[in-house]
């Protein structure tokens, strides 16, 4: 031991445990390098889809004239289905929840496929609805949905509660 050492340790009988140093100021570091990955995997946040998730390509498929038995087919059995102007409507409704560790969890965003079928039952067209600018709005045919239409008021009541309860299960 060096003579600065000695004085050191005679003047302050704690610093044998400071001293001691390496070896548990290593388990320190390694406890903290175990657990820091816990701590930041536990404030992530978890992202969840719930209905009908269609793709793009399955959308596509839908086109004018078919028949609903070929749309059930091709998109499955739709969430809901209502009458809608002059024929009636399957509507395809999908959710994504997102939840931060132990919080509450909240819906971000909300898509309705809708597809218009004519008196005689075949597609007349298919809409996309989603959310823009807080205004519920068709990206196929880039609208929102006329206000005094059967339509419009059962699309709002689609999304009246985004954001605030699950649609699904909650």
């Amino acid at each position: 031991m060096s003579e600065k050492s000695r004085i050191f340790s005679a003047s302050n009988p704690h610093a044998a445990h400071r001293n001691v140093g390496g070896r548990g100021r290593t388990a320190g570091v390694i406890a903290i390098a175990l657990l820091l990955p816990l701590g930041i995997a536990a404030c992530s946040t978890t992202i969840t889809k719930h209905g009908t998730q269609l793709s793009e390509e399955d959308v596509g498929q839908v086109s004018n004239g078919m028949t609903q038995d070929q749309v059930r087919q091709i998109l499955g059995s739709p969430a809901t289905v209502a009458a809608a102007g002059r024929g009636n409507a399957y509507y395809y409704i999908s959710s994504t929840m997102q939840q931060t560790a132990f919080m509450k969890p909240s819906e971000t965003d909300r898509q309705v496929l809708a597809v218009y079928f004519a008196q005689n039952n075949t597609v007349e067209r298919v809409a996309n609805f989603g959310m823009k600018d807080g205004k519920v709005f068709d990206f196929i045919s880039r609208t929102t949905p006329s206000v005094n239409s059967n339509d419009q008021s059962i699309v709002q009541q689609l999304f009246r509660n985004l954001g605030q309860r699950q649609i699904f299960g909650g």
